[in-house]
């Protein structure tokens, strides 16, 4: 019986793992044929994390990855265009990024890195579609249909 476990326990540690890489291997793909958009942020990698390896938990929902990322990307620009960068707008943005998706209930914890990003990297608004909102939207689909062919709920 605890051989059983450890197997099931196995095959779900290496279908999580395969499906984490392939679809960030796609993503930093597409980054590596288009070097006037970036693809790859490295709150992905933590998505990938919940999508994958906890994909029934509430913070790994396609809303919540979806409009979490966007959310808190938006909150970093506002922040930015606002007041620049400085450690004083890293912490509002960071802190708006977290009121909007607990107001909005899509709190997702990797996006949280998404207004620090935005602020160091003086985005503009086109950071929130491109790569956060096109980047999430591929994670979400990618997650979604690679858990359904190994029929995880």
């Amino acid at each position: 019986m605890k051989f059983n476990f450890l197997s099931d326990n196995l095959k779900n540690i290496l279908i999580s793992s395969f499906g984490a890489a392939l679809c960030i291997f796609f993503i930093a793909y597409l980054n590596s044929l288009d070097q006037s958009n970036v693809w790859l942020i490295p709150a992905f990698g933590a998505s990938l994390v919940l999508v994958m390896a906890v994909h029934d938990s509430p913070l790994a929902k396609p809303r919540n990855v979806f409009f979490g990322h966007v959310l808190s990307a938006s909150a970093g620009v506002f922040i930015f265009y606002l007041i620049g960068e400085s450690s004083i707008s890293i912490a509002l943005g960071v802190g708006l990024a977290i009121m909007a998706m607990m107001l909005t209930n899509t709190v997702h914890p990797p996006a949280g890195g998404n207004p620090i990003i935005a602020i160091l990297g003086a985005k503009t608004f086109e950071f929130v579609i491109m790569p956060v909102a096109i980047g999430a939207s591929f994670i979400v689909i990618f997650a979604l249909i690679y858990n359904k062919i190994w029929k995880r709920s």
